[in-house]
């Protein structure tokens, strides 16, 4: 069985397919990051990395928000969905928050079938049964 090992920085050429483009947001200490393409395997941990990036470059705030738009994302594997909890768990640690403030379709999904919605989406509830 093969193990993958994650030292130093991800390899940007895996992004193919990947954009995240990162703005800060009126009200002080917030960052707005949007995302399009498609997450996978293959460049989740480029989307960790300018996660985090967003993260601490806010870090002389008092208060740090960062809302991610995903609503251009057209596929998201796990890879992908552990990037944004890993984020979030991140943000939760330095006082802060990570919240998607738009989703498409493929995210929407994800996040249900996995219930995880209510921790990156306050609007996303898990599904009752």
């Amino acid at each position: 069985m093969a193990t993958m090992a994650y030292h130093g920085r991800p390899d940007r050429s895996q992004a193919v397919g990947l954009d995240v483009s990162v703005t800060p947001s009126p009200p002080p200490g917030t960052a707005h990051v949007r995302v399009s393409g498609e997450i996978d395997f293959d460049n989740a941990a480029i989307l960790r990395e300018d996660l985090l990036t967003a993260l601490v470059s806010q870090r002389d705030t008092p208060l740090v928000d960062l809302g991610v738009d995903l609503s251009q994302v057209t596929f998201c594997d796990c890879a992908g969905l552990n990037a944004l909890l890993a984020t979030r768990l991140a943000a939760l640690r330095f006082g802060r928050g990570l919240r998607i403030t738009a989703a498409s379709h493929p995210i929407e999904r994800l996040l249900h079938l996995t219930a995880t919605g209510f921790l990156l989406a306050p609007r996303c509830p898990p599904e009752s049964k």
